[in-house]
């Protein structure tokens, strides 16, 4: 997430001259939106149907041998090269990049926008750190539901980031 986050607002010129967001924004707003709304379909499509065991994803089942150390990295990787979190953190920096705040303020911002980012992949590691074997049982029912759900949690994700992005696309292009 800091790499792309950092390459978007070196790169980027996406403010424009009275302090709104510039037509690039708009255009790279738009664009991901609809990514997201394409990716919302093919994820709602290809559910398991009524009875089918859902097919983990490959990378899934090396993980469970995995210590806390090693669990919190991968996380941390994965989470970076998803190309979810790619999407919505170029989003993300280009309306950060788009504010009009200096250098340090856009970092600041940032840095924020890559703590709360992070709390999904943080959170299980911590809890796991903290809580150790106690929470092992709860932790398994929880991959079990996304795995059996995953397809479905992803559409509608998609459904929301794709609208809002696609909202502010249309809305920065035409206003």
């Amino acid at each position: 997430l800091t790499v792309v986050g950092g390459i978007v607002l070196v790169a980027g010129d996406f403010a424009s001259d009275d302090s709104g967001e510039s037509t690039a924004s708009g255009v790279v707003k738009l664009v991901l939106g609809l990514a997201f709304l394409l990716l919302a379909v093919r994820n709602w499509r290809s559910r398991p149907k009524a009875g089918e065991d859902p097919e983990p994803p490959g990378w899934m089942a090396t993980i469970d041998d995995f210590g806390v150390a090693k669990s919190g990295g991968t996380a941390a990787f994965l989470s970076g090269v998803n190309p979810k979190n790619l999407a919505l953190t170029v989003a993300a920096t280009a309306t950060i990049a788009a504010a009009g705040l200096t250098t340090g303020e856009q970092i600041g911002a940032f840095a924020v926008f890559v703590a709360i980012a992070s709390i999904t992949v943080a959170a299980p590691v911590l809890v796991y750190l903290i809580m150790g074997e106690r929470v092992q049982d709860g932790l398994n029912s929880l991959k079990g539901w996304l795995i059996a759900n995953n397809n479905t949690v992803m559409a509608v994700l998609f459904v929301v980031f794709g609208a809002k992005l696609l909202g502010d696309g249309i809305s920065i292009l035409s206003g």
